[in-house]
């Protein structure tokens, strides 16, 4: 066992997995540019093992916010109810196209666009609350039901073809469908959205063989120490510098990919 685990991989795990216990975002917008860029892990398997990566460690997250009712079980219905078909669709548009295998190319441009929007999201969360806030404050329930679902086919395709936007993006447009909610609630319902999204699109890349077991192994050695004991540390940076920090390290990855 010890002879197939990758110190380089195991630490990675561990840096990322603390950041998301302190931040609650930057997971899979970071590991999977991290396993592309820094590693040479090839795009489609880096999506694949990112999403198995990202179901098994947000499972963690789900148990804590469920424990502590602070998830919206109707929402993550409407959420997976979009998300599931999309991205069962998705992964058969993957495999009649050979896009894991040969796409490698098509998917880093996808991977680094959605890096790009994950950044804006972070930057510019307030602004475009504030603007489109009011045009959506007395949305009737029945249409941000519909709306919501949207959301989540729209996250099933992304989520699927780069493992990335379930977070920021995801939790910026529930932000302006349930503005009433509390954040924590918001946060939360997102979360568990994430981990039937994740988890199928990753076992969908687990039977198209675009995952890496060995390195998936030595991920979650790192990340599940990591998230733990993030838990526990006092000294908290502040949000909005953790934000702007996570914006710009994104943007010049997403640059770099698309570029």
């Amino acid at each position: 066992m010890l002879d197939i685990i990758n110190p380089l991989y195991v630490l990675s795990g561990f840096l990322v997995g603390f950041l998301v216990g302190q931040t609650g975002v930057g997971g899979g917008s970071l590991m999977t540019p991290l396993l592309v860029l820094l590693f040479g892990v090839a795009p489609g398997t880096a999506v694949g093992t990112d999403l198995l990566y990202a179901a098994l460690t947000k499972t963690a997250g789900t148990l804590v916010h469920g424990f502590n009712r602070t998830v919206n079980w109707r929402v993550v219905v409407r959420l997976a109810s979009g998300s599931i078909p999309t991205t069962v669709l998705t992964l058969l548009v993957i495999s009649w196209t050979g896009l894991g295998r040969h796409g490698g190319g098509v998917i880093a441009t996808i991977l680094g666009v959605m890096l790009l929007l994950n950044a804006a999201a972070l930057v510019f969360r307030n602004q475009f609350l504030a603007f489109a806030g009011p045009w959506l404050e007395g949305i009737a329930p029945r249409r941000a039901a519909v709306l919501t679902v949207a959301l989540g086919g729209a996250l099933g395709v992304l989520v699927t073809l780069s493992s990335v936007g379930a977070g920021a993006l995801g939790v910026t447009v529930l932000l302006l469908l349930y503005p009433r909610w509390p954040m924590a609630v918001i946060v939360g319902s997102d979360i568990a959205h994430a981990v039937p999204l994740t988890l199928i699109a990753g076992l969908g890349h687990w039977w198209l063989g675009s995952v890496n077991a060995t390195v998936l192994l030595s991920l979650l050695c790192g990340s599940i120490p990591g998230i733990v004991l993030s838990s526990y540390t006092a000294t908290r940076v502040p949000d909005v510098v953790m934000r702007g920090m996570l914006a710009t390290v994104l943007a010049v990855v997403g640059a770099q990919l698309v570029f």
